[in-house]
């Protein structure tokens, strides 16, 4: 791999050299990657194996900032809108590279589509009738703003966010401008003694009559203000003891920090779990047991697990690591 290609870079649209070859990468899919050589030949291939190739070279890279694809977020997307996405993406795939990404090797790509005779924007602008055409109604700025959303983030760009969105809790048909200033009044209460729930409801209402005038807002019934300020103090503790409620104010957030791996046995993950089954230890007796699993980020493959009674210890932990660097033909027995 080239000294001076970041690793773990890699976007849809970059340049790479490998195999010999310069290729355009086409797609990533989990842990795969499309690739298609300067004929139009599609090849696929695994990331990993990609990364690790000694004549690997990432040549122009069309990413702001460097990354993985985002292998687990896909996972959390509806399958509705996760197949618009993968329908969007092959459409895409064709405008930037001439041939959808299942075609056979050696196809040649449509006059519309050609990169040789036809510049992106004609190709954008011919894509975007043909889908219209077909029923999936699509103005070409919208498709040129969804292959810039692809070529950064892949088919995760091109997810629609909506389907993603943590839920809050439900407000039903109350002015989002009442919301605004419950949950306002609600986070102000962290260093202030306990008060009732009555309280909270008359401060928002006195607040959204400075913010936007008397009688402006609708306030909704004093049963339906209840059920409101009920939902969204749920695990704030604003009408519990002030010491539970200031512990938890004080409490720093956890840190968290995205990891990236591009080769195998870069980063290797180990985690404890406890499984919710009774099993029968050495000796004799009744017992719960826990799984102790090493996971390679970059291959999402299992290194080592070991299954000990409830309470991992040290030695265990060593055991899983001496598992970890023996291939399992050559462990003892």
């Amino acid at each position: 791999m080239s000294r001076t290609s970041p690793r773990g870079a890699l976007r849809v649209g970059d340049r790479v050299r490998f195999d010999g070859q310069v290729h355009t990468v086409a797609g990533l899919a989990g842990t795969t990657v499309r690739l298609v050589d300067s004929h139009g030949a599609p090849s696929l291939m695994m990331f990993t194996h990609l990364m690790a190739a000694e004549d690997f070279e990432l040549l122009d890279s069309q990413a702001g900032t460097p990354g993985l694809p985002p292998f687990g977020q896909l996972d959390t997307v509806p399958e509705p809108a996760l197949r618009k996405a993968q329908f969007f993406e092959r459409h895409l795939i064709e405008v930037e590279t001439g041939v959808p990404p299942d075609a056979p090797a050696g196809t040649e790509p449509r006059p519309e589509f050609d990169p040789k005779w036809r510049t992106i924007n004609e190709r954008i602008v011919a894509k975007a009738a043909e889908l219209t055409t077909s029923g999936t109604s699509v103005s070409d700025r919208t498709l040129h703003r969804m292959r810039l959303r692809w070529r950064d983030e892949g088919v995760w760009g091109l997810v629609d966010r909506r389907a993603t969105r943590l839920s809050m809790p439900s407000t039903g048909r109350v002015d989002e401008r009442l919301v605004e200033a419950l949950i306002e009044v609600l986070a102000s209460e962290e260093n202030k003694s306990t008060g009732t729930r009555t309280r909270a409801m008359r401060q928002a209402e006195q607040l959204v009559a400075e913010r936007h005038g008397e009688g402006v807002v609708p306030i909704p019934s004093r049963a339906t203000l209840y059920r409101l300020v009920k939902a969204l103090a749920e695990g704030r503790h604003s009408f519990d003891a002030a010491t539970t409620r200031r512990s938890q104010a004080r409490r720093p957030e956890a840190p968290f920090t995205p990891t990236m791996a591009a080769r195998p046995g870069e980063v290797v993950q180990i985690d404890t779990t406890p499984l919710d089954v009774l099993a029968v230890l050495d000796d004799g007796v009744t017992g719960r047991v826990e799984l102790t699993i090493a996971v390679d980020i970059a291959s999402r493959t299992i290194c080592a697990a070991i299954l000990r009674p409830a309470g991992t210890k040290a030695v265990d932990a060593a055991l899983l690591l001496a598992r970890i660097l023996v291939p399992e033909p050559m462990r003892p027995g």
